[in-house]
């Protein structure tokens, strides 16, 4: 038989890309990935493979990291799995360890409201929202940075969900920030180095909204956090591209 259709009943009427529209099959992904998908499925809760897994697949790139979101909440995919941690200190989300390839299943978060200025000061002046905050499928695709790392892919019916129209960039080989670029870059100045990063490693162009933010808000990376910035940049650095990345961040 065939896949089942795609649903009709999700909120905010995201783009719904069936099975035979997209290249994506389950023998592409890691088979531990795929058994964490599907022991969620099982046991009622949603389950979708989500971010640079999904995008790479489209890509014709095999995935190195998996991560899944769910409407499960932590304590409950630690039940479900005897090989969970339980991690993280402002949002916590599973580790899933089957020898070297750890899968990372999160619940599905909403934007947070905006830290106090103690809160920001005990976090070296970043993260300016609270992440701490459980929401829907939707919500969760629309907080995160740039619309290529916004798909889900849905073990149920094997269906694509796009909420932020990140298949249409990746057809386009664009990077594209969700949201105004220009409040995104306010709220984490590093999400500025991930477009340029990914840019790079991609080969795609930045679109012309999210170009001018950078070039606009580019002074306030003095205030990034310092440790997310060192991070960044070692991926920048090493995971190829670099002399491209580098120009980029140069012009």
């Amino acid at each position: 038989p065939g896949p089942p259709p795609p649903p009709t009943d999700l909120p905010g009427n995201p783009r719904l890309i069936a099975r035979q529209d997209h290249p994506i099959s389950r023998k592409l992904m890691d088979p531990n990935a795929v058994q964490v998908l599907y022991r969620l499925h099982r046991a009622g809760r949603k389950a979708y493979l989500v971010g640079g897994s999904v995008r790479d697949l489209l890509l014709g790139e095999r995935p190195k990291d998996f991560d899944v979101v769910t409407d499960a909440q932590p304590r409950e995919v630690k039940r479900l799995f005897s090989n969970a941690m339980i991690i993280g200190r402002r949002f916590r989300l599973c580790h899933v360890r089957y020898g070297n390839l750890v899968v990372e299943v999160s619940t599905f978060r909403a934007k947070g409201e905006a830290l106090s200025l103690d809160e920001k000061k005990a976090d070296h002046g970043q993260t300016p929202l609270d992440e701490n905050v459980f929401g829907t499928p939707e919500q969760d695709a629309l907080r995160r940075d740039l619309t290529i790392n916004a798909l889900f892919y849905d073990i149920g019916t094997f269906a694509l969900i796009d909420y932020a129209g990140g298949m249409e960039d990746i057809q386009a080989r664009r990077i594209r920030m969700i949201g105004d670029p220009a409040e995104r870059f306010r709220e984490d100045p590093v999400r500025m180095v991930r477009a340029v990063r990914f840019a790079a490693r991609l080969n795609f162009e930045i679109e012309a909204g999210t170009l001018a933010a950078i070039r606009d808000s580019k002074a306030t990376l003095a205030s990034a956090n310092p440790s997310r910035m060192l991070e960044e940049w070692s991926r920048l650095l090493n995971r190829g591209a670099a002399r491209r990345a580098v120009e980029l961040l140069h012009s």
